[in-house]
């Protein structure tokens, strides 16, 4: 309280609000450059959609281990978490450690968090080189352009 006997209320930074957009924005971007190389034919189609598809599992994990710290439930491994997120889930992640305010205080696990962000990044650039297109080739086989 204040000398006035008035309490204090102190104002987080936009870029730490739960209804911050900056998350939404980096995975927007994110998601446009990845649908730009598959469009330049650089990736196929199926890693976009992967992206997609991990994105939501990730939220959708981060959404039930929240709930679960809520009622004293059985919790999601934190290392489950963090490997959903080196597999491609990292924008679901990010936009719902905003939105639902879970897991932005453990700089322990942000740390992790933002190696494993390094990491899928350092595989989507190496998909780009000749030698990673060329794997995936030969891992996808006929399904490059039809992952169905």
């Amino acid at each position: 309280m204040s000398r006035s006997g008035k309490t204090k209320v102190k104002h987080k930074s936009a870029g730490t609000n739960a209804g911050s957009s900056r998350p939404l924005l980096v995975g927007l971007a994110f998601f446009g450059l990845v649908v730009g190389s598959t469009t330049l034919g650089k990736l196929p189609p199926l890693v976009p959609m992967l992206y997609i598809f991990m994105s939501l599992l990730t939220y959708l994990l981060y959404f039930l281990d929240k709930s679960a710290a809520r009622n004293g439930s059985w919790r999601t491994r934190e290392s489950t978490l963090h490997l959903m997120s080196l597999l491609g889930g990292w924008p679901g992640a990010l936009l719902a450690q905003q939105r639902l305010r879970h897991k932005t205080r453990k700089q322990p696990f942000r740390f992790i968090f933002w190696f494993t962000v390094l990491g899928n990044l350092g595989a989507l650039i190496w998909l780009h080189s000749a030698e990673g297109s060329a794997s995936l080739q030969a891992l996808l086989g006929h399904h490059r352009d039809f992952p169905f």
